[in-house]
């Protein structure tokens, strides 16, 4: 890196929150962006603009990382991008086996952005056993009757589930007996983990329900704005209304 910096943040010890972290990945797509075209330096108002955050919020976050730009010039792109990477565990190869291999999970399988990032798939595993050995992005499937082998002969600690539904419990219980400890599900269930797994949920269905929820509120305060009325979303939310970070809680479909 352009850098010698070697030192850990010191917020270290006391954890970073957990909206901090989901941003991070954030900051480090548009900060790889600016690397990519040779970019030394960077504000807090141009990146918070990428990654579509207000600049207060970045400045924050890049706080709990022990990391302060300097006045007039701004971060340091490339320290930044290996601090984030470094942050996230990127800066280690990350085994993950895909397990479900039908259309998500091919699509999955040929998704370019894992190597790029740090994550090898170690293995594509289907219960079918018509897919055994068929080869789907260079690399051939294999039974589910391999599992915990794959997993132990790998050391793989992150499992993706794109099973469908009344199959995912199942082959989370099996993760997890053999020892993943992360899991990122794309099947439309809830996993039920002991204490200690991670858990990121992928719902496609749902992100589309909201945004039928956002284009049908816009639809209605057309309307209302046609009938000389007042949109509600007009008006200003209130305290109690805001989330710790002074943001509107996002609306979830029960």
């Amino acid at each position: 890196m352009a850098t010698g910096r070697t030192h850990r943040p010191a917020t270290r010890s006391r954890g970073i929150p957990e909206a901090t972290v989901a941003r991070l990945p954030l900051y480090l797509r548009a900060l790889t962006a600016l690397s990519e075209r040779s970019v030394p330096t960077v504000s807090s108002e141009e990146l918070a603009a990428a990654a579509g955050v207000n600049s207060a919020k970045l400045r924050k976050d890049f706080s709990y990382l022990g990391s302060y730009g300097t006045r007039g010039v701004g971060y340091d792109v490339e320290y930044l991008v290996y601090q984030i990477s470094r942050e996230l565990g990127l800066t280690q190869d990350w085994p993950v086996v895909i397990v479900g291999i039908g259309n998500l999970g091919a699509a999955l399988a040929n998704y370019g952005g894992f190597a790029s990032r740090g994550f090898r798939v170690a293995a594509l595993i289907d219960a079918d056993p018509a897919m055994s050995g068929k080869p789907v992005a260079g690399i051939g499937v294999r039974h589910t009757d391999e599992l915990e082998k794959i997993i132990e002969d790998n050391g793989v600690s992150i499992g993706v589930i794109a099973t469908p539904a009344g199959a995912a419990q199942q082959v989370c219980d099996r993760l997890v007996a053999a020892g993943v400890t992360s899991i990122l599900n794309f099947a439309p269930t809830v996993l039920t983990v002991p204490d200690g797994v991670d858990v990121r949920k992928v719902d496609l269905s749902i992100e589309l329900q909201i945004l039928a929820f956002h284009e049908q509120r816009k639809a209605g305060e057309e309307t209302a704005a046609g009938d000389g009325a007042v949109p509600a979303a007009a008006k200003r939310p209130s305290a109690a209304d805001q989330g710790p970070d002074g943001d509107v809680p996002a609306v979830m479909p029960a």
